[in-house]
């Protein structure tokens, strides 16, 4: 029986004000108390995009939403736009992460604040490669599927900029906590994985530690995709959730249909010590558009999540929804969570023995 899922409605949409006003999307989510932070990427004329923010009371009482944004580009990596915004809290400082955009690479990169107000800009800490730095790295040909060079070789790019086209990475998420005594984050290149990265120091994380990683990209793929629901891509959705069965993880999954992609939520279970582990997966979307305002919009059939708030047993789910305004799901996490071990990856495996 698949785990019941309420689906909430729209939380808020776009408005007449500029930076806003052709939509709202993708909310990265912090939650203290009774009170949620929402961190929102809102959209302007002809794609630009920044941070709006949203205080809410509850899960879904607006006691404040911002006439201006608070996160704006304001270097040449991110001068078309700083989108899809996740927040943790890590010891006492908010980790913000983010796709930075100069109008034709898309690249994850970080800002930090002690007081969700003022944000301190540390600029892209994903890999700055480009495709075919990439391939000699992985030796590719030999390694990994077709699909990395159908997403992510772009020389056709080449030759319409002045700029150096790189890897597109996105979907920089982090872990709510050290692990081991170590940051953790995932990012994901196209088309089927994430990757997770653990470092003592956001400064170890240099151009150095990228080649050796690459050199051992296999061994780094966390997740691909499985099901019929994820079979084109799998990114990372809202931070992992500490639970005692293991970190729970929210991810979307793309498939291609007659009408285009369909982006779904989906569902994992990471192991708590060592994240890198899957330990199960719903093997059904937890939830799919089927909403009018989820089918309809800016890029139809799009159910994006990227935020969570926790209600005594109720989880509450924030996404994109139709690229154009946010909206909210509900699930039981007791119930999911008792549904993944259904689904664990060993016993997966025993029933195929």
């Amino acid at each position: 029986m698949m785990v019941e899922v309420i689906k909430q409605g729209i939380l808020f949409e776009k408005t007449p004000i500029e930076f806003e006003d052709s939509g709202v999307l993708n909310p990265g989510v912090v939650q203290e108390g009774n009170i949620v932070h929402i961190f929102y990427r809102a959209v302007s004329f002809n794609n630009f995009s920044t941070i709006g923010y949203c205080k809410l009371e509850g899960p879904s009482t607006i006691l404040k939403r911002n006439n201006t944004p608070i996160i704006v580009p304001e270097f040449e990596y991110e001068s078309r736009g700083v989108e899809d915004p996740r927040v943790v809290k890590i010891d006492e400082i908010y980790y913000l992460s983010y796709t930075a955009y100069d109008g034709i690479n898309a690249l994850g990169a970080l800002a930090t604040s002690s007081d969700l107000i003022h944000w301190e800009k540390k600029g892209i800490i994903v890999p700055q490669l480009t495709y075919d730095e990439f391939n000699d790295l992985t030796d590719q040909k030999n390694i990994l599927n077709d699909k990395y060079s159908r997403f992510n070789d772009q020389n056709h790019l080449q030759t319409n900029t002045n700029k150096e086209v790189l890897l597109w990475d996105k979907n920089l998420i982090f872990f709510p906590r050290k692990i081991n005594g170590k940051f953790c984050f995932l990012h994901r290149i196209k088309p089927d994985i994430q990757i997770l990265v653990s470092v003592e120091s956001i400064t170890d994380i240099t151009k150095d530690f990228w080649q050796k990683y690459f050199l051992n990209f296999e061994d780094n793929i966390l997740m691909s995709p499985k099901y019929d629901h994820e079979v084109s891509y799998i990114g990372g959705g809202c931070p992992p959730i500490e639970t005692s069965e293991g970190w729970l993880f929210i991810y979307h999954g793309v498939k291609d249909s007659i009408n285009g992609y369909v982006y779904s939520a989906c569902a994992a279970l990471l192991d708590l010590e060592h994240p890198n582990t899957e330990i199960a997966r719903l093997p059904y979307p937890l939830f799919e558009p089927n909403r009018v305002w989820e089918i309809n919009g800016e890029v139809n059939n799009v159910c994006f999540p990227t935020g969570t708030a926790l209600f005594d047993d109720n989880l509450y789910i924030y996404y994109g929804a139709a690229d154009e305004r946010i909206a909210y799901a509900s699930v039981s996490i007791s119930a999911l969570l008792k549904e993944l071990k259904l689904n664990t990856i060993h016993h997966e495996k025993s029933k195929n023995v």
